[in-house]
């Protein structure tokens, strides 16, 4: 009967007696190699299959390994598709970081540049929305379990919150929005677009993953969310009625 306990997700690095890293070696690296190929392998099969059409012999075929090995590394199938979603977001992270480079002195051009990047990164990484349209089947029961989830998410919120805060400084931006819900507008609105945009194309007799109503939905969602954390200008006071002032003279 395999183990159900997770294992650390890679071999600790080993230290050197100054306490120094040591490089890792051949059977670390090995290690590693067949762990990071049975996460890829992983995450097609679930996203195509979903989590209960995923096989784990499936999986071990597709990463040319083997069924001990998926329970070795991951205990089993469900540590290993929250394994799958955690990289997902671990993936996401690393993205935000490595191509975003706001300038919070300007919170609008900010605000847009994480908007196009969340929009893009769903566009280009369809396999992230299938991971979550099956996880939301199963309620979340298997994120529910992750102790990285909440890590991973907070990176994406706390990057749109400093530009709000930025923003409401400059008196650009309502001082009382949440980055929370910043965040679930634009996730919200990109999400749903791309994961309906095939019924929704049959519904409304139109393409909507043409390369222009793409481009056009990017550029609405863009529109949509500086509007909505716009500061309201205050009213002008209302022109006096022409005559009343006269009138109320000669009273």
């Amino acid at each position: 009967m395999p183990s159900k306990t997770r294992r650390s997700a890679a071999p600790p690095a080993r230290r050197t007696a100054a306490g120094a890293e040591r490089p890792p070696g051949v059977r670390e690296l090995s290690a590693r190699a067949t762990r990071d190929s049975i996460l890829r392998a992983a995450t097609k099969v679930f996203a195509k299959q979903g989590y209960d059409g995923g096989k784990v012999d499936q999986i071990s075929k597709a990463a040319k390994s083997y069924d001990r090995m998926i329970y070795y590394y991951f205990g089993s199938k469900e540590g290993l598709f929250v394994a799958v979603l955690e990289e997902c977001y671990r993936r996401f992270n690393e993205a935000e970081e490595a191509e975003l480079s706001l300038d919070e002195a300007q919170p609008a051009e900010a605000l847009t540049a994480v908007i196009r990047f969340m929009w893009r990164y769903y566009l280009k990484n369809p396999e992230f929305i299938a991971l979550l349209n099956t996880e939301n089947l199963h309620r979340g029961k298997h994120i529910g379990k992750s102790l990285r989830a909440r890590e991973y998410s907070s990176p994406a919120v706390d990057v749109i919150g400093r530009v709000l805060a930025a923003g409401a400084q400059q008196g650009l931006f309502r001082a009382e929005l949440m980055a929370r819900d910043v965040y679930l507008m634009i996730a919200g609105m990109a999400y749903f677009y791309l994961s309906n945009r095939y019924t929704l194309s049959a519904f409304l007799g139109e393409a909507l993953d043409s390369a222009d109503a793409l481009a056009h939905w990017e550029q609405f969602l863009i529109d949509a969310v500086l509007r909505t954390v716009a500061a309201v200008a205050p009213a002008a006071p209302a022109a006096p009625e022409r005559g009343r002032g006269k009138r109320l003279a000669a009273a």
